[in-house]
């Protein structure tokens, strides 16, 4: 009786050292007999020690930093850049069986993709283009990564690094399209100014009178300043207002006289 019971108790340790849990995050590669079984589904399974094995996978999206890379542009202009990529494992069993080491192949996949995607652009497209830019590499990678159950969600350029004696080149290029902005803009402002100008003239012409409330607004506005010295000169109409009424401005300087 006493063996029986000691068989059992055997029996229930094995049973329960057998026991593994998978986690809702994880899934399980079961090998029987070193070959390849089935993949584990989150839960509790009995794995018969000796003639099975198995390995987790962690299937959550996982993040690689990917290290800082010199690259030469098309237009031949050396830039450093870096970039971030987000992947998941989509098949247990690819990213377990096909590959050694899957973040590290993920990696150094990107950093090549990385450099020959980079040389195909120039420099404005680098800089104006990131975004494009990032698609198409994470379009590559994900091509490349798919046999081993590997899904590439996104990939971005974090920082794009130029050389001192590029900086101060752009640099130069943004000033000088600053101030030709500049100059456009002023002189379209004197062309619309001058355009305006002449339309009061015009109107100033034609309307009897005008000209002389603009002179009168003209001398408020200046005299606010007492230390100003005006020198105030007959306006023509005032002179072909004498002349119509037929007054003789020598006679009358003649007479002040």
């Amino acid at each position: 009786m006493d063996f029986f019971i000691a068989i059992l108790i055997i029996l229930v340790i094995i049973v329960l050292c057998s026991i593994r849990q998978i986690n809702e995050y994880e899934r399980g590669i079961l090998f029987s007999f070193g070959k390849f079984g089935k993949i584990l589904e989150p839960g509790w399974h009995i794995i018969v020690p000796i003639f099975q094995s198995y390995n987790k996978v962690d299937i959550r999206t996982k993040v690689i930093d990917v290290p800082e890379q010199e690259v030469i542009t098309k237009d031949n202009v050396s830039v450093k850049i870096n970039a971030v990529i987000y992947f998941n494992v989509f098949d247990a069993s690819k990213a377990f069986l096909a590959v050694e080491n899957f973040k590290y192949a993920v990696s150094q996949l990107a950093q090549t993709t990385m450099r020959n995607a980079v040389g195909a652009v120039s420099l404005d497209e680098l800089l104006g283009s990131r975004e494009k830019i990032s698609d198409q590499i994470c379009a590559l990678i994900d091509k490349a990564t798919d046999p081993w159950g590997i899904k590439v969600e996104n990939v971005e350029l974090k920082d794009v690094s130029l050389p001192e004696e590029m900086k101060r080149v752009i640099a130069k290029v943004a000033e000088a399209e600053r101030e030709k902005q500049a100059v456009i803009t002023k002189a379209a402002g004197e062309v619309e100014a001058s355009n305006n100008l002449a339309k009061a003239a015009e109107v100033m012409a034609r309307t009897p009178g005008a000209l002389h409330l603009r002179t009168l607004s003209t001398i408020n506005d200046i005299s606010s300043d007492q230390s100003n010295t005006i020198v105030f000169a007959i306006p023509i109409e005032v002179l072909e207002a004498f002349k119509g009424s037929n007054i003789n401005l020598n006679n009358i300087i003649e007479k002040k006289k």
